[in-house]
């Protein structure tokens, strides 16, 4: 008769009420960034990693989505400002050769920032 050896090796990660591997953040960012790396498909890469294809799959969709809304960090998010008309504080514009506009109506600013740039 022959013996089995095995051994169980703990890899730190909890699961759930149904045997579920629970990945933290940091492992998933880890996980994504080597997925963007390899090459694979996502069922080889699943099957590599001992990650459920469908889990890759939802956490590349999640990923995606969050890119879409500007949510990623370092990502620049912009914020639609109320327009106060005569009463709005002065407007300032920087052009790339550092000269600065500054002025109360947004069209006359416009005009002069078209007229220094020569169109």
């Amino acid at each position: 008769m022959r013996s089995i050896t095995t051994e169980v090796v703990d890899s730190g990660s909890t699961r759930d009420r149904r045997g579920r591997q629970v990945s933290n953040k940091q492992r998933r960012a880890e996980l994504l960034a080597a997925y963007d790396r390899s090459g694979l498909t996502q069922k080889a890469f699943a099957q590599r990693e001992g990650v459920n294809v469908h889990t890759l799959v939802s956490w590349l969709l999640q990923r995606r989505r969050a890119a879409a809304a500007g949510t990623v960090a370092g990502a620049v998010q912009f914020a639609e400002l109320p327009w106060r008309g005569a009463a709005a504080s002065a407007l300032e514009v920087t052009l790339p050769d550092g000269v600065t506009i500054r002025g109360r109506v947004a069209a006359e600013v416009a005009v002069l920032v078209r007229l220094l740039r020569g169109q």
